[in-house]
Order: structure tokens, then sequence, then C-alpha cells
């Protein structure tokens, strides 16, 4: 394999590490509340700042891809996000702990708008790009439940950040051995549109941002509650810390596939109805997910999570197909900011209506509401966006 084919594997890897690195506290705050005898409630908002700073430090981080250098900010990444595991490993109060995951989310706001804008630069199929890329990502949101889960079991709860630190860092240094360097993106575009007009342009825009935040606060919020969510209603099932993270790493990894099925309907078929689609099965399905337990529940969750993968590769198909490339990494530091940053309301959210009578019952209602707000916002989506008049193709 030249070189330059190791840059998609590095990409998806990365996002793969993103993720993993991002949800590990969920699981570990389990083993937490019990270890300091403290509320999940009270230890869940710990993690607040390191998801505002996973949506905050997006935009700066594509201002600098396009300005300074995508590749170089790829090495921050990986080695930045394996130091901030290291260091929240070696915690010893819950503010330095709250402190370790802030830093952990500096450096994970990265990714997305420099990861996903250097992979959609020219794939020949972008859906497939897109969709395996969520696919290793979503794989990323598996392993940290389960990973987590099997080393605090064995090896304590520092175990959980140590070994994921390791394993970027290791990354970081085979991306500056084995990936070259492209260069600076050129800048040729004369508007930020990519063949379509200003009016369309600004439309499509709009309705990226709402769909966006709604979808943000919907992955982020079931993402960072289902641990607790299984530890609550598959009681039966299971009561063990590895025995949770299985079975959210099971539900995870299987819905994962549902992007690599949506990155083929992409390069098929219109991203309007495609939304439509999506934004529908997930209204009945959360709303199913409110009330079930057991394996009636596990069931439901498979559904729900496979439909809500399934938007993720929507939105970013959106920026591929339609902003120019020298201005990707800036669209997607907005979309990021604002789906990242709104996302981080889950985090609250969650803390508030857990300790309401109704539980988890009032965040899934209210996620269902979220997602048809998510489908209002699809029925605007122009079906064939209107190319400008002098484009060339």
């Amino acid at each position: 394999m030249s070189k330059a084919r190791w840059l998609a594997p590095f990409i998806n890897l990365g996002h793969f590490l993103d993720h993993l690195a991002m949800l590990v506290f969920p699981t570990v705050v389990l083993a937490l509340a019990r270890e300091w005898d403290r509320p999940y409630a009270e230890l869940l908002p710990l993690t607040l700042g390191g998801f505002i700073a996973f949506g905050a430090f997006a935009l700066p981080a594509g201002w600098l891809a396009d300005h300074w250098s995508r590749y170089r900010m790829m090495v921050v990444f990986f080695l930045g996000i394996g130091a901030s595991l290291l260091v929240t490993g070696l915690a010893q109060s819950p503010w330095q702990i709250g402190l370790g995951l802030t830093l952990i989310g500096v450096f994970a706001a990265i990714y997305h708008p420099v990861g996903i804008a250097m992979l959609v630069a020219a794939p020949t199929k972008l859906g497939a790009a897109l969709g395996w890329n969520g696919l290793y990502g979503n794989l990323g949101l598996a392993a940290a439940a389960i990973i987590s889960g099997a080393l605090m079991d064995f090896w304590g709860w520092r175990a959980a950040f140590f070994l994921p630190g390791l394993l970027c860092v290791a990354a970081g240094l085979a991306f500056l051995a084995l990936v070259p360097d492209p260069g600076p993106v050129k800048k040729t575009a004369k508007s930020i549109g990519l063949h379509i007009d200003r009016r369309t342009m600004a439309r499509i825009f709009a309705i990226l941002l709402v769909a966006t935040a709604c979808g943000g606060v919907i992955f982020n919020s079931t993402t960072v509650a289902m641990p607790k969510v299984f530890d609550e209603r598959l009681r039966a099932l299971t009561q063990s810390n590895v025995g949770i993270g299985a079975l959210v790493a099971i539900v995870y990894t299987m819905a994962a596939f549902a992007q690599v099925l949506m990155g083929t309907l992409i390069d098929r078929f219109e991203l309007r109805r495609l939304m439509i689609g999506v934004a529908l099965l997930q209204i009945p399905l959360l709303a199913l997910a409110a009330n079930l337990q057991g394996w009636a529940m596990l069931g439901a969750a498979l559904a729900m999570m496979l439909a809500i993968f399934a938007q993720i590769p929507l939105n970013d198909a959106i920026v591929g197909k339609y902003v120019a490339d020298e201005y990707r990494a800036r669209v997607l530091s907005v979309r990021y900011v604002v789906s990242l940053g709104v996302a981080a309301v889950a985090v609250p959210l969650i803390a508030v209506l857990h300790r309401t009578e109704g539980g988890f019952r009032n965040v899934f209602l209210v996620l269902a509401a979220l997602a048809a707000g998510m489908l209002a916002a699809s029925l605007f989506f122009p079906p064939r966006p209107v190319p400008l008049a002098a484009a060339t193709t």
C-alpha cells in the first residue's frame, strides 16, 4: 500500500478513537458513583465541559485547518486527545476529572471539521466514503462501552482512560510516519456553494443547521444515557459493568452498519427523501423506548439506534455535495459547533429529567419531539438544488 492510500484508513481510525474517547466517562461514571458513594445525577455533569468544548472548539479547528494545515491539525488531534486521556486517568477528585474531560473535548473537537473535510475532498463515491467512516465512529462508541466496562472490572476505572490514551498517541505517531502531507488546500472557488445559486444555498444551510441541532441532541442524549438506561432496565439480563458494556456495544455495533447502508443510498437517491424517511422512523421508535423493559427494551434500543445512526452521513453528505472544497472545513466546523454545542444540552437534560418521576421515559419523549422538528426541517429541503446558470461541469 502506497503512503497516499493510508490516508482514508487513518481518517477512519481517527473517527473510531474520537468517539471512543468522548464516551469513556458515561460508562466509568457507573463505577465512580459506587466507589465515591455519590449519585449518578451529580457525577454525570462532570462531562458537561467536555461536550461544550467538543462543539465550541470545532470552529477554530476548522479555521486553522483551512488557513494552516489539515494534516498538521490531525496530528495535533491524535497526540492531544491521547495525552488528555492519560491526564484524566491520573485525576484524584471530581473537579480534576471534569477538567480532564474538558481537555479531551478540546482535542476531540478537531476531528469532525478536519477529518471529514479531508475524507470528502475527492472520493470516488461520496456516500460510501461517509458510510464507512460513520461505521468506524459508531464502532468507537461500542468499544467505549465494552472496553471501559471490562477495564473497570479487571483493573479499575483509571485503566479505562490509560489504554485508549496510549492507543491515540501510537496512532498519531503512525500517522506521521505513514501518511504524507497533501499540502495546503487549493483556493480556486468563487463562492461557498458548489454550482448552487446563493438563495438555494442559504436555504440548504438553514435546513442543515436545524436538522443538525435536533439530531445532535438526539444522538448525544441516547449515547450518553444508554449505559445507565441499560443499568436500570436490563437488570434481569446482567448486573455487571462488563455485561452492561457488552450489551451497549452489541447495540452500537449492529446499529453502526446503518451508516454503510445509508452511504449506499446517498449515492443513489435524493437527500430530501432520505432525510424525511429517517426522521419518520426516529419519532415512533423514541416514543416506544420510553416505557419498555428487559428484552423488549433491548430490541427497541437497537431499532432506535439504527435510525439515529443512519442520520449522521446525511448531514455530512450535504456539505460534501454542495460546498466547495476550500470552504468545507469551515462549514463543517459551523455544523459541528451547532451539533456538538447543542448536544451539550444532553447532559443537563438527562440529569434533570432523570430526577423526575418519569426518569428516562421523559428523556425519550423529549427526544421524540426533537425528531419531529427534524422531520419538519427536512420537508423544506429542495429535491434537486438548481445549479448556477454560469456553472461549468
